[in-house]
Formats: C-alpha cells, sequence, structure tokens
C-alpha cells in the first residue's frame, strides 16, 4: 500500500479492496432492478482470510491525528442501556445489513459482501439489502447541487424500498424455506443452516453511514407521523439495531455538510428542468415536514435496543453525529450504547480485516 497515503486514505483503499463474496441466494422485494436482497446462509461457510484489501497484510489502524499505528484499536463505551431480556428464539438469528454511500448510486450493497460473509462465518444469517439511491446519470444542474457528485437519494423512493424491504422479508425467507432450494441437508448431523432455520421475524439490523441512518429510522417507523405511508401501528420486532458510523442525526449532519450536503439532496425537492420549484415559504415548510418524517434524533425514543459503533477519528461522519443522536434519545428518555473506537475512522466498521470489524461482531452477538 503506497505510504504516502493518508490514514483515511488507506482504510478506505482497505474496506473496498476485497473480494466480493457470492451471496447463498439474490431475492427480489419489488419490481426494479435494486429491489434486491442478498442472503447468506452460515452453513458451511469457511470464513475469508480476510486481509488489507490493498497490500499483503492487513492495514494497521492508526491512533487520533494520524499518528503512529496502533496494534489494536481500543474501543470503550461511552453510553450504555441494558441488554435485551433473555429468551432468544431456538433458531439462527438473522442480521440485515444496509450499506452506506450517502444515498448515491456509485455505492451498492457489493462492497458490504466481505462484511456478510464475515458474520457469517460466525454463525450469523444474512441479509444485504439493495435500494434505490439516486440517479446514476445527472445534468450539470444536479451535478452542481450534488457539489459535483451524484445526486443523493431519491424522494420518496429511497424511503419506500428501505420499508419495503424489511416488511416483505419475513416472507421471502419462508419462500425459500418452502421452495426447491430449502437449503441445509436432511441429515441433522450434518449440522447445516437451513432457510427454515433463520429467525426472520426478529432480526438485527446493521447499517453503515446511510445504511446507518436506515436502520435507525427503521426502527422507529411506528414513532412516524400519523398519515405517513411509512408508519406503522405498533414497534417493529426487533433484537436490537447497530448503526455503524450512522448519519444519525440530521441536524448536525447538515450543519458539518456531512458527504458533500448529501442529507440536504435527499431531502431537497426535485422537479423538471422547464418547471419552477417552490418559493421560499414552500420549501421551508416541505423540509421541516421532510426532516419530521426521516431524522432519526426527531424519532426518539423507538423502543427498540440501539448500539452505535464510532470511529473517533471519522472524517466522513464525525462523532459529533453520534453523539447528537445520543443526547436527543437521552432527552427522550431512551438510553442509546455508544461504542466509540478510538484512531479508526469511516470505513473499519465494515473492514473485516479489522480489529474494529471484532467490536461490530461483538455488538451484533451481544443483541442476538
Amino acid at each position: 500500500m503506497n505510504p504516502a497515503m493518508t490514514r483515511a486514505e488507506r482504510e478506505e483503499a482497505s474496506a473496498f479492496g476485497h473480494a466480493e463474496a457470492p451471496p447463498t441466494a439474490t431475492v427480489g422485494y419489488g419490481p426494479h432492478p435494486d429491489q434486491v436482497v442478498d442472503l447468506f446462509l452460515p452453513e458451511a461457510r469457511a470464513l475469508p482470510d480476510f486481509q488489507a484489501g490493498s497490500g499483503s497484510r492487513p492495514v494497521p489502524e492508526s491512533r487520533a491525528g494520524g499518528g503512529a499505528p496502533a496494534a489494536r484499536a481500543a474501543a470503550r463505551v461511552i453510553a450504555d442501556a441494558a441488554p435485551p431480556a433473555d429468551g432468544a428464539a431456538p433458531t439462527v438469528p438473522l442480521v440485515v445489513l444496509f450499506h452506506g454511500g450517502a444515498w448515491r448510486a456509485p455505492y451498492d450493497r457489493r462492497h458490504l459482501s466481505p462484511l456478510a460473509a464475515y458474520l457469517a462465518g460466525h454463525g450469523l444469517a444474512v441479509a444485504s439489502v439493495e435500494y434505490r439511491r439516486g440517479p446514476l446519470a445527472d445534468g450539470p444542474a444536479a451535478r452542481a447541487a450534488g457539489h459535483g457528485q451524484p445526486r443523493a437519494g431519491r424522494w420518496p423512493e429511497t424511503f419506500d424500498d428501505i420499508a419495503a424491504a424489511l416488511d416483505a422479508l419475513p416472507a421471502l425467507v419462508r419462500d425459500l424455506a418452502a421452495g426447491p432450494a430449502a437449503g441445509g441437508s436432511s441429515d441433522p448431523a450434518a449440522g447445516r443452516v437451513r432457510w427454515a432455520d433463520v429467525d426472520a421475524d426478529r432480526p438485527v439490523l446493521v447499517g453503515h453511514s446511510a445504511g446507518g441512518h436506515a436502520v435507525l429510522w427503521a426502527a422507529a417507523r411506528h414513532r412516524l407521523p400519523v398519515g405517513s405511508r411509512w408508519r406503522l401501528p405498533a414497534p417493529p420486532a426487533l433484537r436490537g439495531v447497530v448503526g455503524l458510523a450512522a448519519i444519525a442525526d440530521f441536524g448536525t449532519a447538515r450543519a458539518l455538510g456531512v458527504c458533500s450536503h448529501a442529507v440536504d439532496q435527499l431531502l431537497a425537492p426535485h422537479h423538471p428542468p422547464a418547471t419552477p420549484g417552490p418559493g421560499p415559504a414552500e420549501h421551508a415548510a416541505l423540509l421541516a415536514h421532510r426532516l419530521a418524517c426521516t431524522d432519526p434524533s426527531a424519532l426518539v425514543p423507538s423502543g427498540v435496543p440501539t448500539t452505535l459503533v464510532q470511529g473517533g477519528a471519522d472524517i466522513d461522519v464525525p462523532p459529533a453525529v453520534a453523539e447528537a443522536f445520543v443526547a436527543a434519545a437521552a432527552r427522550a428518555g431512551q438510553r442509546v450504547r455508544l461504542v466509540r473506537v478510538e484512531g479508526v475512522g469511516h470505513f473499519p466498521p465494515i473492514d473485516p480485516a479489522t480489529a474494529t470489524a471484532r467490536t461490530v461482531l461483538a455488538e451484533i452477538t451481544r443483541l442476538t
């Protein structure tokens, strides 16, 4: 790996440098090409020997400030909540993964497949969700609004897909269990996991960056305003939520311009170039409405056990975003577990070559 690279560049190169891991199955939850889920069973899956994607050895995680490499990143719990009550069902826990990428089209679920395989290698079933992001090809005006990058998100399709995927997933897993490719072995002594063994009715939601926002939002759909198309009548049946470098507080993320102002692009009204957009007052009212429906900090308390894993040196989604969500939850009476990993940035939580990924696995396992 190039020694001239910054710590953040090395971390990103490692996370994106792993070979794509093939899923056990891919299923659709809608007609659009992006409405698909990759599923990974933990059956007889050899755990890959994950190394740093751009070199022959793992990238060391550095201490804060980009100084000397640390042998192992220090994770410390900043805030905590009691673990969920005992009574686990006699099935294989399901982890539902949502990828990040600032809701922009070039970033899809494939870069999370090494993490999915890593989790499956530790006995967890994994569903990695794709969803509609911003348009892949923008005109000059849209790129200018996107600060030189593809526009972030589609309103309301991005949220439609997050909700639809989670609503459909239990039935999709049951269909696999009943179908000809039910998986596993008819010999119980073989110890292979079948689709029927997967507890799709009570998953753990795990998301990175924009995907971290997705899982926090999904856990709070029962808190949405009455009349919202995504509102649930009761809290979702979840073991818990783990946000990794999550865009957890829209107010702080907007103030910091996180991911080239991705939140503003996600929520902004879009209209054909030849037609006038809303006036200032109408735009402000529309933005306030959309924030009330989408900002995780506006939807607490969710009542769902929630953990945030945050790199202390993250320059993409700084720790202040996670801290603002924890503070908002506390004001609403919800305790959120915040695990801060010092000296690492945005990508180690999804890179199975890092010690941070082991912290992530431990936090997920804690909820199962």
